[in-house]
């Protein structure tokens, strides 16, 4: 038995080994930040996953671990999903007779991860994001998985409204890869019509910015919509920015989390039941990194 809950970390949906191997590194930081702690991480929802969850659970029961904080790998809720992670871990529970578990919150849109966010829009921008000038003439399109819960999706737009507070970019628009309107395209448009009026006779700018935390699929999608607009419109600057990846941020609102679940605290937005909750918003997957350089067409190599 350990004396510590073991810090379990749950994705969904992934297929991808770039996000595999980005889980592996997080959890790797984790160990290394807080040794104390047992800590694995996989992925449930997808049979060909890389790192499954279950073999996570596997391992950390080989280690003496009885006691699981099971702490949900997404930026947000997104609705109803075909495997529930209530059932992997009752099929763990089977598999181990006496192993215990409590859910945790989702991760964002933690203060923490908005400054990762932050981040990635001054690199894909490099230089041009310092002077607030420069960000008062830039559009950012914060880009979800999206899902047919409209809750789910407002989470998307109030991570959005949380990033643009303050920071003095022109605005933050909002959209989805799949399941819910606007889609990328529609989302620039929008940007476009933005960028212009805030251009004040310069030309504006758009960041495309994925709200995901590792890579994946739907990010994949996301590039290549972005990446036909622009050739669209040669005359916008577009910008593609990389997912949030495995920050010291994210392993530090992990922990709040996982220390939040283990002191029985509710879940972070008041979920009914945070287990439930993290079953039921888990995400498809979670995107690929893009370059951080123009998406417009004739912009010189990406």
């Amino acid at each position: 038995m350990t004396t510590s809950p073991a810090l379990l970390i749950a994705g969904h949906g992934t297929r991808d080994e770039g996000g595999a191997d980005a889980l592996r590194a997080l959890v790797r930081l984790l160990a290394e930040r807080h040794p104390e702690v047992p800590v694995a991480g996989g992925f449930f929802g997808a049979p060909a996953s890389p790192l499954p969850l279950s073999d996570a659970v596997d391992g950390l029961v080989e280690r003496g671990a009885d006691r699981l904080a099971v702490i949900p790998l997404l930026t947000a809720p997104t609705g109803p999903v075909p495997e529930a992670l209530p059932t992997v871990l009752a099929r763990a529970s089977e598999r181990h007779p006496g192993l215990t578990h409590v859910c945790g919150a989702e991760l964002g849109p933690h203060p923490r991860l908005l400054d990762v966010l932050e981040r990635r829009l001054d690199q894909a921008l490099g230089s041009g994001a310092r002077k607030p000038a420069d960000r008062a003439r830039t559009t950012v399109l914060l880009v979800g998985h999206g899902a047919t819960d409209p809750h789910a999706n407002a989470e998307v737009a109030r991570a959005a409204r949380l990033l643009w507070e303050g920071r003095g970019f022109a605005g933050v628009e909002t959209a989805f890869v799949s399941q819910a309107a606007p889609d990328v395209p529609a989302g620039l448009d929008r940007c476009r019509a933005l960028a212009t009026a805030a251009g004040a006779g310069e030309p504006g700018r758009i960041v495309v910015l994925p709200y995901f935390l590792l890579p994946g699929g739907p990010v994949e999608r996301l590039h290549m919509q972005a990446e036909g607009w622009a050739a669209a419109h040669p005359g916008t600057d577009v910008f593609g920015a990389t997912v949030i990846g495995p920050e010291p941020e994210v392993a530090d609102v992990i922990m709040e989390r996982y220390r939040a679940a283990v002191a029985g605290e509710p879940p972070f937005g008041a979920a009914p039941c945070s287990c439930r909750a993290a079953a039921e918003d888990a995400r498809q997957a979670h995107g690929a990194a893009w370059q951080g350089t123009s998406l417009t067409a004739g912009a010189g190599d990406r």
